[in-house]
């Protein structure tokens, strides 16, 4: 069965969290508490940015953002694909790519026409889904590609 993709619930804050900073955060000063209360103030916004998961047997299991500004973003771009996570089990199945998609037709629907996103690992998968890679550079000692898609 195929994850359904929807808006992020209060309920699945916390365990998002958790995926998210084990993925992303793991030897950082960013705690739970906070990574929680940026994901709640995405859900209680205003309207523009957006937290997606994908529900698999009501339990989330993956998310992407759609936010304004990139943590320490060293490029004064807006606004960002952020924080496409999926629960390894769930990889492969074209889960990410809906999560994708999701904030893609989202930042369209607002009237976005290129969207950014931060990746190293991932850079073909994005170019799979028609991402361009604008910029290579370092970040806190480790290579960082900016992307972007333009989406009208």
């Amino acid at each position: 069965m195929r994850p359904a993709i929807e808006a992020m619930a209060e309920g699945d804050v916390e365990p998002m969290a958790r995926l998210r900073l084990k993925a992303f955060f793991e030897g950082t000063d960013r705690t739970l508490d906070e990574d929680m209360a940026g994901l709640r103030g995405l859900i209680a916004g205003d309207g523009f940015e957006a937290a997606f998961v994908a529900r698999a047997r009501d339990r989330p299991v993956g998310s992407c953002l759609l936010v304004r500004d990139e943590i320490s973003s060293p490029h004064d771009l807006a606004p960002w694909l952020a924080g496409l996570i999926v629960e390894e089990a769930y990889r492969s199945g074209g889960v990410g790519t809906a999560l994708v998609r999701t904030v893609e037709a989202r930042a369209t629907s607002a009237g976005v026409g290129k969207l950014y996103l931060y990746t190293w690992q991932a850079r073909g998968f994005y170019e799979a889904l028609g991402w361009t890679a604008v910029e290579t550079f370092e970040q806190d000692g480790a290579p960082m590609l900016l992307m972007s898609k333009s989406l009208l």
